[in-house]
């Protein structure tokens, strides 16, 4: 492997209970989408339609991890992680998406979970990776308010089989990304295109979640619950100055940041006007109660980071979005995914964070960040970007924000959406025709890091 420069010693201490670990989700990884019971989701109905993911491609196989779990949990322990953030699938247990439950769903994450504990690797499950029981989505879906009641029966039916080992978990991922690209866009599954329509997908996510945490807590007392949410710096372009421009970034603030935090930390929504959203209701989905169960006090906030977000005034205010998106004049460097690589914003975003909610944000955890880069490259620039953004997670403890842990993705090359196996985020390359691993350059830095911060 090629050498760098970037010295994981040089890298500030982070405190000595600083939790280390990889993310990744069952239908980017698992495979054997149609073995032992489990059930259709979304994504698989999703990857059927023509023209919906790069060259046809779908996770029947991804990474094969359902046979070769095992394998998985070695690289973990060589890599030294302290924890693996997972997903259930939800249709692998109950098929469905309620009713009936699958043992020999149950049965693999129990094997998992074992297998995690032998090795010294705390398990960190996932109940929400966006993969739907396509039996729900016939139903409405998260358009659907009984879609978060089945969502919290179907997290005591995970607490209760693995709740005597597994302590922390975390509810949903990413509601705002689900939403927007599965409900407003098209571009995921279940691939309507609702635009402002999709706004209920939003909370009847969030009061799923409130659901879930008192299930998790009902069937495992001393249950750690968390959230991940997709957070986003939302920036100004430098040539962008006047108050309409101002205006654009309030409100998309409020739409991707605010939507799902507010509610969580404060107990309530933010000011939605700008979106013709007056209505404290929403025309009725948003009921009494609901708020208090969505605001459950929780154990920790997830945080996924990425980049910045640049918006500008709306060229056509007709068009019906209080903003346009934009890209920044700065030349930022970017990952084959086309996203500008901004340590920065991880540091302003964390502090953001504290200023904005105060006593109400518990302790933090990046459960998500990452890059993909080319297949084959020296991996240079993934290491330089891990680097990057651990300095910047440092700098922000260093401000006095609550940070306990950080997850990178991805620990494997996998199926990444309707991207399908062009983007390339692992640790670990995998030859998707053979199925085999092979650390990549940043896998023994990360190695490295882990071993140096616990020295």
């Amino acid at each position: 492997m090629r050498s760098t420069s970037v010295d994981a010693a040089r890298l500030p201490r982070l405190p000595s209970e600083f939790l280390w670990g990889a993310s990744t989700a069952a239908y980017q990884i698992e495979g054997a989408a149609d073995e032992d019971g489990r059930g259709t989701s979304i994504w698989d109905s999703f990857t059927r339609r023509p023209g919906t993911v790069r060259d046809g491609h779908t996770g029947d196989v991804a990474c094969d991890h359902y046979h070769r779990f095992d394998e998985d949990v070695s690289l973990m322990r060589r890599l030294g992680l302290d924890a693996y953030r997972f997903s259930i699938s939800w249709p692998r247990i109950l098929p469905s998406g309620a009713g009936k439950v699958e043992p020999r769903g149950l049965d693999f994450y129990d094997r998992l979970v074992d297998a995690l504990l032998d090795a010294g690797i705390e398990p960190t499950p996932t109940l929400f990776h966006w993969d739907l029981p396509q039996a729900l989505e016939d139903e409405g879906g998260w358009l659907n308010r009984a879609t978060a009641d089945r969502f919290a029966a179907y997290a005591a039916v995970a607490a209760e089989r693995l709740g005597d080992r597994v302590k922390r978990w975390i509810t949903l991922n990413e509601p705002f990304v689900h939403m927007s690209l599965g409900y407003s866009l098209g571009v995921h599954a279940p691939g309507r295109t609702l635009m402002l329509g999709a706004l209920p997908v939003a909370h009847h996510q969030l009061l799923g979640h409130g659901l879930a945490t008192a299930a998790l807590r009902a069937a495992v007392p001393d249950a750690r619950v968390l959230i991940a949410n997709n957070c986003t710096p939302v920036r100004l372009r430098s040539d962008a100055r006047s108050d309409e421009d101002s205006a654009a970034a309030t409100a998309y603030d409020a739409l991707h940041n605010r939507l799902f935090n507010d509610p969580i930390l404060l107990g309530s929504y933010p000011d939605l006007s700008h979106y013709d959203m007056t209505d404290p209701s929403w025309g009725g989905v948003v009921r009494e109660g609901d708020l208090d169960t969505i605001s459950a006090p929780l154990d920790g906030l997830g945080v996924n980071y990425y980049n910045p977000t640049w918006v500008t005034a709306p060229t056509d205010p007709a068009a019906g979005l209080p903003f346009d998106l934009t890209e920044p004049q700065e030349p930022y460097q970017r990952t084959t995914c086309d996203w500008p690589v901004v340590p920065d914003g991880l540091t302003e975003l964390l502090t953001g964070l504290k200023s904005r909610y105060g006593k109400a944000l518990p302790p933090v955890w990046i459960t998500e960040n990452g890059c993909a880069q080319p297949i084959g490259s020296h991996d240079q620039a993934r290491i330089e970007y891990l680097a990057g953004h651990i300095d910047a997670v440092a700098r922000a403890v260093a401000r006095g924000v609550d940070v306990r842990g950080y997850f990178t993705w991805s620990l494997l090359d996998n199926f990444e959406w309707a991207e399908g196996y062009h983007q390339r985020f692992g640790l670990v390359e995998v030859d998707f025709a053979t199925q085999l691993r092979t650390p990549r350059a940043s896998f023994e830095w990360y190695r490295s890091l882990i071993a140096h911060q616990r020295s």
